[in-house]
């Protein structure tokens, strides 16, 4: 049986720090989630200990059937006294008075306690598709037709992937180990390709021509190093859509596992900290390909300087990707816009909102999540 927990209880736990919020009688904790929900974590505070049940279906936000399942991870009880809570309230200090409540919303908010909305259907681990106690890598091609359905369904949880341990060691990487790596590559390569256009030998079209081949400047490599980046935000588009969500065929036990590797396993769980960035020996393979791609494209110092844009331009993305899942931006910046964007992504619009560092190319290609609109009641 779910405990019960009382209001005195619950306004005492809140009071301590805690964030419990409730839909009808239903009780959840949410304080390991505050500072990951994309709404900033001072809405979620501002809204202890009160009911949530119509904020669910907003205005703002009219949350998915997917946030109302990652919600009943945090369930921890029912409250005692639903009325008693209804009517009383909680006050805090950084929460208003509750407005009181008509005896219509009193009558329904005492009904049927401990049922669940049926949008709330939690992902019982237990009886999942896949055995959570064992690596998943291994397990997921056999899930065929369901497999689509089941990666796109999130929970709070870590994944184990392969039974190796350091397999697994290999195929996680904090944050910070991706500056540590590759800002150092990029700042002694800047430097490469300005010192070697500095010597005034590189021009364009010189292996065509060298009556009108073109002088590079040394000057120009600022504006070749941006040009890098911006080819990578469309790169980083490119592989995001047509890549990593890739639908792999049921029957196809291979590509599924490539695919949960791949991607499939960060949207499985979005939240996992340790695999929130590329680790640094695949992506040196990665990145080895297009260096090698730009050398046969472009002079050789032509394609470096295009190419360490490039590389800056998926450090940015890389430490943007990060925090757009665990920092807490402040309301009304462009982070915050942009995390509230891609949180949608993982949660409601998986075959939208590709852009990660930016929503510019969702535009050209017309994969921008739509705007939320609300009718105004009479």
């Amino acid at each position: 049986a779910p405990r019960s927990f009382s209001t005195a209880e619950v306004r005492a736990r809140c009071a301590q720090g805690s964030c419990l919020v409730r839909c009808r009688r239903r009780l959840y904790d949410l304080s390991s989630f505050v500072r990951l929900h994309p709404g900033g974590e001072q809405l979620l505070r501002r809204r202890a200990g009160t009911d949530v049940s119509a904020a669910l279906d907003g205005p703002p936000h009219r949350h998915s059937a997917n946030a109302r399942r990652w919600l009943e991870q945090y369930y921890v009880g029912e409250m005692e006294d639903i009325v008693g809570a209804l009517t009383v309230g909680f006050s805090f200090s950084f929460q208003s008075d509750p407005e009181p409540l008509d005896e219509e919303e009193l009558g329904a908010a005492a009904q049927s306690p401990a049922q669940m909305d049926p949008r709330c259907k939690k992902v019982d681990e237990e009886k999942d598709l896949v055995d959570w106690q064992k690596p998943l890598l291994w397990q997921v091609g056999y899930l065929g037709e369901k497999y689509d359905e089941w990666v796109h369904q999130p929970v709070d949880r870590p994944i184990r992937l392969f039974h190796s341990d350091i397999l697994e060691s290999l195929s996680k990487t904090a944050w910070y180990v991706v500056f540590i790596v590759w800002a150092p590559v990029v700042l002694y390569l800047s430097w490469v390709s300005y010192t070697s256009l500095a010597q005034g030998n590189t021009r364009l079209f010189s292996s065509f021509t060298t009556e009108y081949s073109i002088p590079v400047h040394k000057y120009y490599f600022p504006f070749i190093f941006l040009l890098g980046m911006f080819l990578w935000s469309l790169l980083e588009y490119l592989i995001h859509r047509f890549v990593f969500h890739m639908k792999p065929p049921a029957s196809n036990y291979y590509l599924i596992t490539l695919h949960f590797l791949l991607h499939g396993q960060h949207h499985k769980s979005p939240f996992d900290s340790s695999r929130l960035v590329f680790p640094p020996v695949p992506a040196s393979l990665v990145i080895a390909f297009f260096y090698g791609v730009l050398q046969l494209l472009l002079p050789k110092v032509l394609g470096l300087s295009v190419f360490v844009g490039g590389l800056c331009g998926y450090v940015v993305y890389d430490m943007m990707h990060y925090y757009l899942h665990y920092g807490s931006p402040k309301k009304g910046t462009y982070l915050y816009g942009l995390k509230a964007y891609h949180v949608k992504h993982h949660f409601e619009h998986q075959k939208a909102g590709f852009g990660i560092s930016t929503r510019f190319w969702d535009h050209p290609f017309r994969t921008l999540i739509p705007e939320e609109t609300f009718e105004k009641e009479d």
